[in-house]
């Protein structure tokens, strides 16, 4: 288990830019009063570095929703791993459920992002999660866990110091719906197991929780042996529900 617990926001494609710079100052506000917490804000590629002018001097750390995974090149469109850093990131997401379900992300792809970040010196949040459909069809863990292995393929053990994994049932993901806090530290604690073998015992890795975290189910999460922070979605977008969270 992690000593800080991360909670970390994934604003997703909402908010004006003077939206997102007045919910950033909020955040930074009550970050400071629980310097025990690592706070984390995924936003939009074109808020970062507004966003990194704004949380420069604070406690939040900033990251980017998605990256390329070559270094530099004609790939109209892109964003590669050395400007996410250039304009104040430390974090980047990897193969959120909605990349995976709308962009057609697979676990080699995501491998090899996770690969570019970590050589670019960013620390990786590695999404897994399960559909309903394979929920309902007892596949979960083989599910996760193969999500895991291929998309951890080839990283040494020191690589996993710079990651964290979120697992994210699709299935509760914006429907209001969410695993019951046992359901989410069985899951975890499996991949914990796994992380373990694949990282030759780094036990340090962080495991969070993302899908319909709210501040009526953080403290109850948050009490799972496993369970070490979360990935919040539509909670993050307004500091009311949001500032609980980080202050649980």
């Amino acid at each position: 288990m992690m000593k800080k617990p991360l909670l970390a926001a994934n604003w997703k494609m909402h908010l004006t830019l003077k939206e997102a710079l007045e919910l950033a100052q909020a955040i930074a506000s009550v970050a400071q009063k629980y310097s025990e917490r690592n706070v984390i804000i995924f936003a939009p590629y074109v808020y970062l570095y507004p966003l990194h002018e704004v949380l420069k001097n604070s406690q939040v750390q900033l990251g980017a929703q998605n990256l390329f995974y070559e270094n530099q090149g004609a790939y109209t469109g892109e964003v590669a791993g050395f400007m996410l850093r250039e304009v104040g990131c430390s974090w980047v997401l990897v193969a959120h459920s909605e990349r995976r379900q709308y962009f057609h992300e697979s676990n080699q792809t995501a491998n090899l992002k996770i690969k570019r970040a970590l050589q670019d010196g960013l620390m990786v949040m590695y999404c897994v999660g399960e559909t309903l459909e394979q929920r309902e069809e007892n596949l979960t863990e083989k599910v996760v866990l193969s999500q895991l292995e291929e998309g951890l393929r080839g990283l040494s053990s020191s690589d996993f110091q710079s990651l964290a994994i979120a697992y994210e049932p699709v299935w509760a993901i914006g429907t209001g719906k969410n695993a019951t806090p046992q359901d989410a530290q069985k899951v975890h604690e499996a991949i914990r197991h796994r992380l373990a073998e694949l990282s030759q015992g780094q036990k340090d890795t962080p495991i969070l929780y993302g899908g319909s975290v709210k501040p009526e189910n953080i403290k109850e999460l948050m009490a799972m042996p496993d369970v070490d922070g979360v990935l919040v979605g539509g909670a993050s977008l307004k500091i009311d529900t949001f500032g609980p969270i980080v202050g649980f």
